[in-house]
């Protein structure tokens, strides 16, 4: 049964995807992110990316302190997850729109290249 996009059981499902994820893990080790995703549309939700001492979370709602924040609309986000769409792609082209540290974000690309082959096993409902 597929698990709706954006869903705390998403959530979960990711975090546990990136956690037993072995390429993830290789490139997760010794670094540290907290992102905010924010998807306008239809109507604003929250999400958050964390990584602390190799281990990811992924959960639904607002991340303190988050050191960049991705905002972006359904269909982008959509996108993203499935891989149809990459992130410096949808950032040039204006559908991705961050604030905070893109430095960091850029430093960290190897770590994101990983994750749609960690999470291509869960079945989501978009």
């Amino acid at each position: 049964m597929a698990i709706k996009f954006l869903s705390e059981e998403w959530a979960g499902a990711v975090t546990a995807a990136l956690n037993s994820n072995d390429a993830f893990q290789q490139q997760a080790q010794g670094r540290t992110v907290k992102v905010q995703q924010v998807v306008t549309t239809p109507q604003e939700s929250k999400f958050y990316f964390r990584l602390e001492d190799g281990q990811a979370e992924v959960g639904v709602g607002e991340l303190p302190e988050a050191e960049a924040t991705l905002i972006q609309d359904y269909d982008t986000a959509a996108a993203l997850m499935k891989n149809e769409l990459n992130a410096t792609a949808a950032y040039m082209s204006g559908k991705l729109k961050i604030q905070g540290d893109l430095m960091k974000l850029m430093q960290l690309q190897s770590l994101f290249a990983t994750l749609p082959q960690a999470i291509k096993g869960i079945d989501v409902e978009y």
